[in-house]
C-alpha cells in the first residue's frame, strides 16, 4: 500500500469507548479503543478496515463493465450505465480527501469503460477505414507535465494528441492540447491541436483509476502492463 497513515488513541478516565480514524491515501479505518481493568497496561484494540469495502465496491465495477466493450453496449443499456455511474460513485466516496494527483499518476493507463463518444466513435467505426482499434491510452507525466491521448490501430497505426498539463487541486488535472499526429506504418500526418478542460481522478490505486471530466463523461482505465511511447 502506498503512503502513511496517522492515527490518533484515546482513552477517557470514565471508561467510555471512542472512535478514531486513521487515514491515508488509499485506504480509511476505524478502529475502537475497548475499555479494559485497570491492571492491564495497554487498552485492547480492534480494527475494521474500510479496505476490504473498497475492494469489493472496486470488482463489482469491474464486473460491472467488464462485457461491456469498453462503453460501446453500454450507449444502448440505459440500466447498465446507471448502475456503472453509481457504482462509480461509490468508488469516488472511499477516494474523498485522497490525493490522486501525485506521481501515482504517471502511468500508461489503458481504457477499460468510458462514456466519451468521441472515443467509442472512433473505436467502432475503425473498420470503415479497413482497420480496427486496438489499445486506448493514456500516458500520463506528472514530473514532466504532459498527458498524450492514444488510439492504437494494429499493427502499425496510432492516432495520439499530446497535452500539456497542470495540477490544480489533490485530484483535478487541467489540460490543453498541443498536437495531434495520425501514424501509420511509413507516413505521418500532424493535426491541428485544438481544446483545453480538465478532468478529476476521483479514485486511484495500484491497478485501477476512475475518472470523471469537464464535460460528465466517466473513464475507467487500469494500469497497461507495458509503457507506450512515441
Amino acid at each position: 500500500m502506498r503512503a502513511t497513515s496517522t492515527i490518533i488513541y484515546l482513552l477517557p478516565q470514565d471508561g467510555s469507548q471512542i472512535t478514531v480514524a486513521a487515514q491515508s491515501s488509499t485506504m480509511l479505518a476505524t478502529c475502537l479503543i475497548l475499555p479494559i481493568p485497570a491492571k492491564f497496561q495497554n487498552p485492547k484494540i480492534t480494527c475494521s478496515s474500510f479496505t476490504v469495502q473498497s475492494q469489493s465496491a472496486k470488482q463489482k465495477l469491474l464486473n460491472l463493465i467488464s462485457d461491456q466493450h469498453r462503453g460501446l453496449k453500454t450507449q444502448k443499456d440505459s440500466p447498465r450505465r446507471d448502475s456503472i455511474i453509481k457504482a462509480i460513485e461509490a468508488m469516488a466516496a472511499f477516494g474523498t480527501g485522497t490525493v490522486t494527483t501525485d506521481s501515482a499518476l504517471s502511468a500508461t493507463w489503458r481504457l477499460l469503460w468510458t462514456t466519451e463518444k468521441e472515443q467509442l466513435f472512433i473505436i467502432e467505426k475503425a473498420y470503415l477505414f479497413g482497420t480496427q482499434s486496438g489499445d486506448v491510452l493514456q500516458v500520463i507525466d506528472v514530473e514532466k507535465k504532459t498527458l498524450t491521448n492514444v488510439i492504437t490501430f494494429p499493427p502499425d497505426g496510432v492516432f495520439f494528441v499530446r497535452s500539456s498539463i497542470e495540477i490544480a487541486s489533490p485530484q483535478r488535472v487541467n489540460f490543453r492540447f498541443t498536437s495531434a499526429v495520425l501514424r501509420g506504418r511509413n507516413w505521418e500526418i500532424p493535426l491541428p491541436p485544438f481544446g483545453q478542460g480538465w478532468f478529476v481522478s476521483v479514485y486511484l490505486d495500484e491497478e485501477i483509476r476512475v475518472v470523471k471530466d469537464i464535460r460528465g463523461d466517466y473513464l475507467v482505465v487500469d494500469r497497461a502492463p507495458y509503457t507506450w511511447k512515441e
